[in-house]
């Protein structure tokens, strides 16, 4: 199940479990970290799909990823235009990019506050959707690819979407302090991403 969103889906995804269906599900940082409650304005950076729920729902969200009910961490990363956004509400389109920040958002308020340990959310970003599509990654081990990312845990900053590699600005995140800043991404052995270059390393050309 994609972009689970409020209390009634945990509880059906966790009943199934119980009952030994084979169900898998995944959550948006931005459904853990946000609620209907914080949007404030008519700012359509905080417009997705599904939409931001109660924090009844969001409570729930937390609490199901805590218990395994839910199984991974998704970004949903959609790039739109800034023009396209400041349309408002209304006319904007769906979405919000995820890729950049979701792992420091991630550690800042689900890892730093007790939520999950570190192993668990990486497990939450790798191992687990990898082992769901039966994929052969998310491992460090002999013989498996080296699909590597380096991360300064110490490293706090405020997110800054001029900052972003990404075309795509649009992001609730604006000036949230956090803190695990990337610094480098490895593809099969190759370094694709390193922090404090202009623009991202292109794989294979």
């Amino acid at each position: 199940m994609c972009h689970v969103s409020t209390k009634e889906s945990v509880r059906v995804i966790r009943d199934a479990k119980k009952a030994g269906i084979r169900v898998t599900a995944e959550v948006t940082p931005h459904h853990l970290l946000l609620n209907e409650t914080d949007v404030l304005t008519d700012d359509a950076n905080f417009k997705m799909n599904p939409p931001l729920r109660s924090p009844e729902d969001h409570q729930a969200l937390i609490d199901g990823l805590k218990d395994g009910t839910i199984d991974f961490i998704a970004t949903d990363h959609a790039p739109h235009a800034e023009d396209e956004k400041a349309l408002g509400f209304m006319q904007a389109p769906f979405g919000i990019v995820g890729l950049e920040t979701c792992f420091s958002l991630m550690y800042t308020h689900l890892v730093k506050r007790g939520i999950l340990t570190l192993s668990e959310l990486v497990a939450c970003m790798t191992r687990k959707p990898a082992d769901v599509f039966g994929l052969p990654y998310g491992r460090l081990e002999e013989n498996s690819a080296a699909d590597l990312v380096l991360v300064d845990l110490e490293h706090a900053y405020q997110i800054d979407p001029a900052d972003f590699e990404s075309l795509g600005k649009n992001t609730p995140f604006t000036n949230w302090q956090v803190e695990g800043k990337v610094l480098w991404t490895m593809v099969e052995g190759e370094i694709v991403y390193e922090e404090g270059k202009n623009e991202a390393v292109s794989h294979n050309n």
